[in-house]
């Protein structure tokens, strides 16, 4: 009964089931969203589900070339690869790290007090990230860190589920007020329907948008400003503004900061958008981000001519459902 041939044919049956239900998954959940785009949905989900299939591949891999079905060349080749994509896939995008920055807001003055700000941005919850084991991860780090404040910028978003307001429920359970704007995912793509998801779950689960907003610290106040790619970041009244303080500036896409104003104190944008990359690969993710960034940003801290601005690598995917060597991240900006 286990003949070559018989192990070779219970493979290909493991394979196929598993693909059948890779469909099956796909065609499910995409009747679920909230998105305007089914067909897509399903493209992208049914990529999700089928990405289980590497395990009984690294598997048949290995027996493929111990049985010499396969050339050593061709063993090596497909388990090196399927083990980079199990890590991309399964690893990687839990293992979420905490960052420490400081950062002198106000170069007249130290602040008398430092304030620790926790930036998270791109949770992208619907289709491949931001699901209950991945924000559980994101809020206990958080409440470890223990910041005074917490904001996220924007793309909380990927073609979410209708019971995203249930999702969202952990957030909850952070020691510190969020603060939050949307991002492109959030307000233009995919659009209204996901608008009115996104307010009512932010609502009842303790965020606070301020897109067009100010919030007002000690030593500094925090203005947010909406969407670059929505058309909704227009600062040209914030020199009529009081400048006492010094801004902290919350805004999804980075590129924003070419917009900022001149001011008697230089602000700093804490922004997301660009997911470091995503995956981290030679001249081919610099090429992608060429069309993500038109300024060049990728992660970390940049300066302008007007303004500063600190890019997070964000947690969550879009696209593809892989993470490789830029694993979703909190950054914790302390104000000194």
């Amino acid at each position: 009964m286990w003949d070559f041939n018989s192990i070779i044919f219970y493979f290909y049956l493991i394979f196929v089931v598993l693909a059948i239900w890779a469909v099956s998954q796909a065609w499910r959940s995409q009747a679920c969203t909230e998105t305007i785009h089914p067909f897509k949905a399903f493209v992208h989900l049914l990529v999700f589900y089928l990405s289980y299939l590497l395990f009984p591949l690294v598997i048949f891999t290995l027996y493929a070339g111990w049985s010499g079905y396969f050339s050593l060349h061709q063993s090596v080749f497909i388990f090196l690869l399927s083990v980079f994509l199990i890590y991309a896939r399964f690893i990687e995008p839990h293992l979420v790290h905490v960052r420490q920055h400081q950062y002198r807001l106000n170069p007249n003055q130290p602040f008398a007090k430092p304030v620790k700000v926790a930036l998270i941005a791109d949770l992208h919850v619907g289709l491949y990230s931001g699901h209950e084991r991945q924000l559980r991860i994101i809020v206990e780090k958080l409440n470890q860190a223990q910041p005074d404040i917490v904001v996220v910028a924007g793309d909380w978003t990927y073609e979410p589920e209708h019971k995203l307001a249930e999702e969202l429920q952990v957030l909850r359970q952070i020691q510190a007020p969020v603060y939050s704007v949307p991002g492109n995912h959030d307000e233009q793509y995919p659009g209204p329907p996901i608008q009115e998801l996104l307010k009512h779950a932010l609502d009842v689960n303790d965020v606070i948008d301020i897109e067009g907003k100010i919030v007002e610290f000690d030593e500094f106040r925090l203005i947010g400003i909406g969407d670059l790619w929505a058309g909704k970041t227009d600062m040209r009244f914030m020199p009529e503004l009081p400048q006492d303080k010094p801004w902290l500036i919350l805004s999804h896409n980075p590129d924003t900061v070419d917009m900022v104003p001149e001011l008697p104190l230089r602000p700093l944008m804490l922004s997301g958008h660009t997911h470091g990359g995503q995956v981290e690969l030679p001249w081919i993710t610099n090429y992608i981000m060429k069309k993500v960034s038109i300024l060049g940003h990728k992660k970390g801290f940049y300066e302008h001519e007007h303004a500063d601005v600190f890019v997070t690598v964000g947690t969550g995917m879009v696209g593809v459902p892989f993470r490789f060597r830029v694993p979703p991240t909190i950054d914790i900006i302390e104000l000194i």
